[in-house]
């Protein structure tokens, strides 16, 4: 008789943990993945080589592609249609002007809702963040989105990525473009000949309820979907303490939707193991008191740095917190200098104006990794090795990506949109309906006016004008729907032969009627109260299914699309119909019998 196996097949899985699938750390497969995808890069535009004689750098470093390559398992093609997507997304968004003139209190008041770094690493050298849940209060966060929405409307750039969405990138770019790079540069750790790349973090759910995490769901979620996207494999070990007792076993269901390395990174703490676990990862010194460690640092607070960096750095002013040298508020980035020595700059604005001081200074040394200083590309290499091949040989086409929102010409800042428009006007033409639609890309706007020779105009001619222009589409839903005509508003001529504007009825432009008239067919398909209950049964188990996914967004990780490759791609969820009429309290109880073995 023989022995069968008790389960499905093995297969490996590759484990790709600091330092493996790294700068330095990589296997001959894994080279020959990389080179593969520079030129597949550079062929589509993309990715700029270092030259020959080394005088000009990459447009990106190694560690930053392997990320990518990283979280789509080395396959080339699957990294580069990520890879297009994210610096497509940065180009669109403008990501360096936003975090080179974030301002000052929106960041600070941004950073106080998410993950934010204590100023010390783990063992490894790699930074350590702690993110409290229960700090994070959901109308606070939306008054917070609502006021800054309303104030910088007309500052924004044209993006379909809302604006608090971007602030919360200003804080992925302060990791990529700081911390990373300065924890890269810090001598004192092992495997110093591979750049740091990752984060840990510390998600605190201690004393939160489950109202409080559904209210919060979209907050997460919302976060997590674009980060995973945008900001792939940043993320290493997570540790959530203060799960409500219920957590591990939600979390045994759970965690079969998500990817088997990611399972391995995430550590479900108690109050008993949540100290010696810690120390596995984490010297004491750096492990904030309120989960047994020595330091000294609070939620909120600044970073507390610690001694290994501190003393690294030619500091030129002095920021101190609670009796400690810490980082002064805002974005901060790092640049060369003509020695080649690191420059950390505190940029953004302040009061309206443009912030760029110096705080301190970093030579690098020999045989230790650095980082690249910007998660994305630098454009001006691409240009400028464009165009010294269009230079060389002017005839042949080279393949480029779509231009920044910006490009410097002659010292001026224009958009190549509003170029292409004014080389049409010099020509005397018609625009091109492609030209037209380039520039109504831009954001940019310009006086009405009417060409009679061309046949063009700005606005066209069938456009709406007028006060009602936007109440035409608001009156939709009220009484007042229907009632308005188009081209309002009506315009006749008095007694005199003057035209005279007649006013619109009051009623248009107000907001919908608290009681909408009534439409039978609608009122018809309403379910009744037994219908409703069981849909909120329902309802409750699926959002105590969904719990563990909304803790993992909270640090970016679980986002809807799985589309950095952290996660596996979530299964649609049905509901049970075992649960109709169940009653809330003995939904941990249904979910447990989920989750019993078999074996007697």
């Amino acid at each position: 008789m023989t022995n069968q196996p008790d389960g499905g097949p093995v297969t490996r899985v590759e484990s790709y943990q600091w330092p493996t699938g790294h700068v330095a750390h990589l296997t001959q497969n894994q080279q020959n993945a990389l080179e593969a995808f520079k030129k597949l890069c550079e062929k589509k535009g993309y990715y700029a080589p270092a030259s020959a004689d080394s005088q000009t750098h990459a447009s990106h470093d190694d560690e930053t592609l392997l990320r990518y390559l990283r979280a789509r398992k080395f396959i080339p093609q699957e990294a580069f249609a990520q890879f297009k997507d994210t610096e497509d997304w940065r180009n669109e968004n403008e990501l360096d002007t936003l975090y080179e003139t974030i301002d000052i209190e929106e960041y600070e008041n941004t950073r106080r809702v998410y993950p934010q770094w204590t100023g010390r690493r783990d063992k490894r050298g790699i930074p350590l963040y702690v993110y409290e849940v229960n700090h994070i209060d959901a109308k606070d966060v939306s008054a917070h989105n609502n006021a800054k929405e309303a104030k910088n409307a007309k500052q924004s750039v044209k993006s379909k990525t809302p604006r608090k969405m971007l602030r919360l990138f200003a804080l992925y770019e302060n990791l990529c473009r700081f911390v990373l790079p300065l924890c890269s540069a810090i001598p004192d750790r092992e495997h110093a000949e591979t750049p740091i790349s990752q984060s840990n973090n510390i998600v605190d759910i201690s004393k939160v309820s489950f109202a409080k995490f559904w209210s919060l769901r979209n907050h997460m979620s919302d976060a997590s979907t674009l980060a995973t996207a945008h900001y792939p494999e940043t993320l290493d070990r997570i540790f959530v303490v203060g799960a409500p007792g219920f957590f591990n076993t939600v979390w045994e269901w759970a965690k079969r939707w998500f990817d088997p390395i990611t399972v391995s990174k995430i550590f479900i703490l108690n109050d008993k193991n949540i100290l010696s676990t810690l120390e596995k990862y984490v010297d004491r010194e750096n492990i904030p008191k309120k989960y047994g460690g020595t330091l000294d640092w609070s939620f909120g607070n600044m970073p507390f740095l610690e001694p290994g960096i501190a003393d690294n750095l030619r500091w030129k002013i002095d920021v101190h917190e609670n009796g400690h040298r810490t980082l002064p508020k805002g974005p901060i980035r790092w640049q060369y200098d003509e020695n080649g020595d690191l420059v950390a700059t505190a940029i953004g604005s302040e009061h309206g104006k443009p912030r760029n001081s110096v705080i301190a200074g970093l030579h690098p040394q020999a045989g230790v990794a650095t980082l690249a200083l910007s998660p994305g590309r630098d454009m001006s290499i691409i240009l400028h090795r464009e165009a010294s091949r269009q230079e060389a040989s002017p005839s042949t086409p080279t393949p480029t990506r779509p231009p920044t929102a910006r490009q410097m010409t002659g010292g001026i800042a224009t958009t190549a949109a509003t170029t292409k428009i004014n080389d049409a006007n010099m020509n005397g033409s018609r625009p091109s309906e492609s030209m037209s639609q380039d520039f109504a890309g831009t954001g940019a706007h310009t006086v009405p006016y009417r060409d009679t020779t061309n046949g063009h105009s700005y606005p066209p001619p069938d456009n709406r004008q007028g006060t009602s222009s936007t109440r035409f589409e608001q009156q939709q839903g009220t009484h007042a729907e229907d009632q308005l005509a188009a081209g309002t508003p009506y315009q006749r001529r008095d007694g005199a032969g003057e035209r005279v504007a007649v006013m619109e009825p009051g009623t248009v432009g107000q907001a919908v009627k608290e009681h909408p008239m009534h439409n039978p067919e609608v009122d018809a398909q309403q379910p009744g109260y037994v219908e409703q209950a069981q849909h909120l049964a329902g309802q409750a188990v699926e959002q105590a299914k969904a719990l563990p996914h909304t803790v993992l967004a909270a640090v970016g990780l679980g986002g809807k699309e799985g589309a950095g490759g952290e996660t596996a791609p979530v299964r649609e969820v049905r509901a049970d119909p075992a649960v109709d009429g169940m009653d809330g309290k003995v939904v941990e109880e249904f979910l447990r019998s989920k989750t019993l073995s078999s074996v007697k």
